[in-house]
C-alpha cells in the first residue's frame, strides 16, 4: 500500500486560496479564468475543481504565479507587483497579462527579479 507523504504540499490547485493569496473579488478571479463569477463561487463553496484541462492548466499557471512571487516579493511588494501597470507588460498589470492568458511573461518577470536581472 502507497501513502502519501504529509512533508509535501498539495500541488493541486484551489481556486480559493489562489484568490485570498492574490487579495482578489471573485469577478476579479473569474476575469483571470474566462469564467463567470458564480462559477467561482461554486467551485469554492463545494470545494470543486475547474471540469477541464483548459481551465485546470490556467488555475495552476496563477498557482505558479502565486508561489514564485512569494518567494521573490513581500506579501506587499507582490501586491504592487500585481497590480501596477509596467512598460515591460506594455503599460498593463500583471493581472491584466494573466487576464490575456499570457502567465508565461508574468513569470519571466518574476524569474528576473528574482534573478536580480530586474525585469
Amino acid at each position: 500500500m502507497v501513502t502519501a507523504r504529509k512533508d509535501y504540499p498539495d500541488p493541486t490547485p484551489k481556486p480559493r486560496q489562489i484568490r485570498e493569496d492574490l487579495k482578489i473579488s471573485r469577478e476579479r478571479m473569474a476575469r483571470l479564468l474566462d469564467v463567470s463569477s458564480k462559477t467561482i463561487e461554486r467551485w469554492e463553496e463545494r470545494n470543486l475543481l475547474p471540469s477541464t484541462r483548459v481551465l485546470m492548466d490556467r488555475l495552476a499557471k496563477i498557482q505558479e504565479i502565486v508561489e514564485v512571487g512569494r518567494a521573490v516579493y513581500t506579501q506587499e511588494g507582490f501586491r504592487r507587483f500585481l497590480a501596477t501597470p509596467m512598460a515591460e507588460f506594455d503599460g498593463r498589470t500583471a493581472l491584466q497579462l494573466i487576464e490575456m492568458e499570457q502567465g508565461d511573461r508574468v513569470l519571466s518577470a518574476l524569474a528576473a527579479d528574482y534573478e536580480g536581472l530586474g525585469y
